[in-house]
């Protein structure tokens, strides 16, 4: 197991690549693409991680997409998804390359996997991010024994950090008794900022993980819109020699039958909000999203009104979509 945390070999950004019947899923190369301008801010690359069965077409994928280098495990134990040897494959790789950074796409699967990474590994992990940026992050600390704490701290991770050092004596009066009282701001450069909704969407927070290491953010699907694909890119390819365990066995694999789109793909949406009145008028709203060759979405107060299912709600609170019209 990893150590509380450690000083990151490079400067390299990772993205989770799920996989499905060995290609590429969406949710992870999107990511790719903030993944490329944050590294670059960092001053690492842009690293894939490719986690499944047969993958070779997802790795290629992934390179189009944007990936610097791709490290991939492949084995039958990971054609289908499974926490624990997924979560083994993670920590291996962390533990023997130690990156800044590693996305995940907040999906069933990266929302079950990051979790379990992040406590395997004992670092901080931000949940369905909306926003991702490279910047400086202020602590102040205003006792010695943080003091102490903190800057142990940043020797051992090795960060670049500015301190504005405002501590001073105080004088009693009456008393002549000194006290020192401690003022010390810590200005942490090149931080991850994750930036997500928070109390039910009401605020926005931004959150840095500044004492622990990697980093770690899951971003909702359709935030970010992935790159063209640019078959001619060239990258590097490593290939993994670990044989993960797992103490579950998948029997079966049924697929369920879709009864409506995905509202994140769909080119055409007609959205309700509050002001359509009742579930009566969904019909409305479902005739004009016919008429149209789209698909329907709707408000948080509408889910709240049980009008519609959760999965058609957009925003802060729902999802995030991309259509045309």
């Amino acid at each position: 197991m990893l150590q509380t945390s450690y000083e990151a070999k490079t400067k390299d950004l990772w993205v989770f690549i799920e996989t499905k019947d060995g290609k590429a899923r969406n949710v992870g190369l999107e990511l790719l693409n903030p993944g490329r301008r944050l590294a670059g801010i960092q001053g690492g690359q842009t690293v894939a991680l490719v986690i499944g069965y047969n993958c070779d077409e997802a790795v290629k994928e992934a390179i189009a997409h944007g990936a610097d280098k791709v490290i991939v495990a492949d084995d039958p134990m990971l054609a289908e998804y499974s926490t624990k040897p997924y979560t083994e494959v993670m920590e291996k790789v962390i533990a023997d390359y130690a990156p800044e950074v590693v996305l995940f796409g907040a999906s069933s699967i990266g929302r079950d996997l990051a979790p379990s990474v992040s406590a395997t590994v004992h670092t901080g992990l931000t949940a369905d991010c909306t926003h991702l940026a490279i910047g400086d992050v202020d602590k102040t600390v205003t006792n010695a024994a943080d003091k102490a704490k903190v800057e142990a701290k940043i020797a051992e991770l090795g960060q670049d950090v500015t301190v504005e050092d405002n501590s001073k004596s105080i004088t009693n009066p009456k008393t002549g008794a000194v006290v020192d009282v401690v003022n010390v701001k810590y200005i942490y450069h090149k931080q991850l900022r994750m930036t997500r909704p928070a109390f039910g969407g009401n605020i926005i927070a931004t959150i840095a993980c500044l004492q622990h290491r990697p980093q770690m953010a899951t971003v909702r699907p359709g935030v970010m819109q992935a790159l063209a694909a640019d078959d001619s890119r060239k990258g590097e390819v490593i290939k993994l020699d670990i044989k993960p365990t797992n103490n579950v066995e998948v029997l079966e694999t049924v697929k369920s039958a879709k009864t409506s789109k995905d509202i994140t793909e769909a080119k055409i949406l007609v959205s309700a909000g509050r002001g359509i009145g009742s579930a009566e008028k969904v019909a409305m709203v479902q005739d004009l999203a016919d008429a149209l060759d789209g698909d329907i979405a709707c408000s948080r107060a509408v889910i709240d009104a049980g009008w519609m299912d959760k999965d058609r709600q957009v925003g802060q609170t729902g999802k995030t979509v991309r259509p045309e019209l």
